[in-house]
């Protein structure tokens, strides 16, 4: 007798828990038969790797200021919300990830995918880093896989292995369905594929399981997830995030964290303003204390000497060449004698104040004077 409500608890909630696995097939259009698959009950059990729970814990955890956010996005373009862990599988959730084959990002992408859905990649950004535009450029693209081919998982297996991969997969099974597909006997799609559409199903599943988050140090994050998130503000270029930490008391490296698109620590100087990202809980503070500094508190005021070159230059100060080259919209390389470079101080080299003699002499230079009037230097 003294078991039995034991025993009737454990069964409630196994039932529960497959219920919400079942649900979970069914927004990637996948049978519940699936459930029973061999392989991936295997990956869901596994301790190694992402699937350990210590591992996986952590990564959630990590990632927690920006996933309600992530979540907003895929609603938006009516994703289901368990592609959450698509970008899971492409990443463990750094938006710093970098793979050999020069994807990059939350949602890893290709340098031309990237591009033709408008993440913008230079000298100054490489917004598959971005954790706003970056989701936006996945949920879009999913949106595309997914008007073609009609099935979650579809969509799900042609973002890992390109849509015309899957299209010839589908003509030689002549048919679309998971089971087919999957035989590795046949090896319709690639091994790597067969495994990917397990490997985001399994992490959802752990994921959604609320008894493996009560039972863990991180119970926290039932509630954390949905209270915490990320505000997008508008800065001038040239704004440095070293500041920006200063005004709103938030730790540079946290900062950083949330805008890794930004290649150094300031704004792109091309742009007459930029986004970065802040924690909404500090958004009311950004709006009370934030001010547009003067731009020679950012950038340091070079004088070409005998000999230089924007490359002796640019290994001077720690920045590129071209760096410099873009932000004085110089259109060639040769340098005059005494003439007047904009350097952007990363952080590692002091700042020289402009000095107050020198507004003529800036002015004089041809290829300084259209940045002069955009960027509204105090001198």
């Amino acid at each position: 007798m003294f078991f039995f409500p034991l025993l009737l608890s454990a069964n409630l909630s196994y039932l529960t828990n497959q219920t919400k696995e079942i649900a979970i097939l069914e927004s990637f259009d996948i049978e519940a038969s699936f459930l029973y698959d061999p392989i991936m009950n295997q990956m869901k059990n596994s301790q190694v790797d992402i699937y350990s729970e210590e591992q996986f814990l952590r990564t959630m955890d990590e990632a927690h200021l920006f996933i309600p956010t992530v979540k907003s996005i895929l609603t938006k373009y009516g994703i289901p919300p368990e592609f959450l862990f698509l970008a899971m599988a492409e990443s463990s959730f750094s938006t710093k990830a970098y793979s050999v084959k020069k994807a990059s990002g939350l949602w890893q992408f290709m340098p031309e995918t990237a591009k033709l859905y408008g993440l913008r990649i230079d000298q100054y950004v490489d917004e598959r880093r971005d954790l706003i535009k970056s989701t936006e450029a996945a949920a879009k693209y999913l949106s595309k896989l997914y008007e073609k081919f009609g099935k979650w998982y579809l969509a799900a297996i042609a973002y890992n292995c390109g849509d015309g991969r899957l299209s010839r997969a589908i003509k030689n099974a002549n048919s679309d369905e998971l089971t087919i597909l999957l035989d590795p006997k046949k090896q319709y799609i690639p091994k790597e594929s067969r495994f990917y559409i397990r490997k985001i199903v399994s992490l959802a599943m752990i994921g959604n399981d609320e008894q493996f988050l009560l039972n863990s140090e991180y119970e926290y994050l039932l509630n954390r997830a949905n209270a915490s998130s990320i505000s997008a503000v508008n800065v001038p270029r040239g704004e440095s995030l070293r500041r920006v930490s200063a005004l709103i008391n938030i730790p540079l490296e946290e900062l950083q964290k949330l805008n890794r698109h930004l290649k150094h620590d300031f704004a792109p100087p091309y742009l007459k303003d930029y986004n970065i990202y802040i924690p909404y809980i500090k958004l009311s503070e950004f709006k009370q204390k934030y001010f547009e500094e003067k731009l020679n508190k950012f950038y340091r005021v070079h004088i070409v000497e005998k000999g230089e070159s924007l490359y002796s230059i640019g290994k001077k100060y720690n920045v590129s060449h071209a760096m410099i080259k873009d932000f004085n919209a110089l259109k060639v390389d040769t340098l005059s004698l005494n003439q007047k470079l904009i350097i952007p101080i990363n952080g590692k080299v002091e700042n020289q104040r402009i000095s107050s003699n020198f507004s003529a002499t800036m002015k004089n230079n041809k290829s300084i004077e259209p940045l002069l009037e955009s960027v509204k230097i105090d001198i």
